[in-house]
């Protein structure tokens, strides 16, 4: 019977997925429209803001944009996560020594750009019957705004040196606290780098910047015990993690690709 009544309502096959992954009953559910869809699913099972005992927030254009492109990302894309600890001693004694002083953000975009070209499998995008490898290193870099989260993209950043990447980082980071960043900004990305470091963040998993196949999510530099030569010593230990897009980039090719960063980093030629 209830096959039945479900059957006679006009339900398009997304509301019916997330009826089924949310628990919701579509038979509760008012459509808004001529049918049932997606949204009035998401409405039905997060209730109404009357019900809300405390601050109702308004969504900004922003913030809805960034929910409704996570929310198809870790849908849509068959993620997994791969974590690599960067003993980041010659990267500091490199940053010492240089003048003017990067930052250590633009040292890893630096050595993420160089991996993308040693892997170039996974500077690619999933195109639904084929995949696409990017023959340019145009780097994401995600930005926290009061009002939501933005990636402007660095572009070419394997041609870059050090200071070129610090410099246009700085400009599209000052664009984007001054709401001027241009269309052209955002678009074009192959891979994205989300660094919360600064906040003090051990580590953590990000949603992929789709059409990006993979995310890096940097965390903070921390002294840690670590064994070199034998003996129990205490190094600056940085924790990254990829995230990557089953259907585009194997576990093995991740596993390889954190490899080389892990080298790039640790070796510290940022010539």
């Amino acid at each position: 019977a209830y096959a039945a009544e479900v059957a006679s309502r006009r339900t398009t096959p997304a509301a019916r997925r997330a009826a089924v992954r949310d628990g919701v009953d579509l038979r509760t559910i008012q459509s808004t429209g001529g049918r049932i869809t997606k949204s009035d699913v998401a409405a039905s099972s997060y209730g109404s803001v009357e019900e809300v005992e405390g601050e109702v927030i308004p969504l900004t254009p922003m913030r809805r944009i960034v929910a409704q492109r996570m929310s198809e990302s870790y849908i849509e894309a068959p993620h997994y996560f791969v974590t690599v600890e960067i003993d980041m001693f010659a990267a500091v004694e490199h940053r010492a020594s240089s003048d003017p002083k990067p930052s250590f953000n633009d040292l890893v975009l630096k050595s993420v750009a160089r991996s993308l070209r040693a892997h170039p499998k996974v500077n690619a995008r999933w195109m639904g019957d084929a995949i696409a490898v990017m023959d340019h290193v145009h780097l994401g870099v995600a930005v926290a705004l009061e009002e939501g989260l933005v990636v402007p993209v660095l572009r070419d950043a394997d041609k870059k040196t050090v200071q070129e990447i610090h410099d246009g980082c700085a400009a599209l980071i000052d664009k984007a606290r001054n709401n001027k960043l241009l269309p052209d900004d955002f678009q074009g990305s192959t891979f994205t780098v989300s660094n919360l470091g600064p906040f003090g963040v051990d580590e953590f998993t990000a949603i992929i910047n789709q059409p990006n196949s993979a995310i890096l999510a940097v965390g903070a530099m921390k002294d840690r015990p670590a064994v070199v030569d034998g003996e129990i010593v205490v190094r600056p230990i940085m924790r990254a993690t990829i995230s990557s897009d089953h259907r585009v980039v194997d576990g093995a090719l991740a596993a390889q690709f954190m490899k080389t960063l892990k080298t790039e980093m640790e070796v510290a030629d940022f010539s």
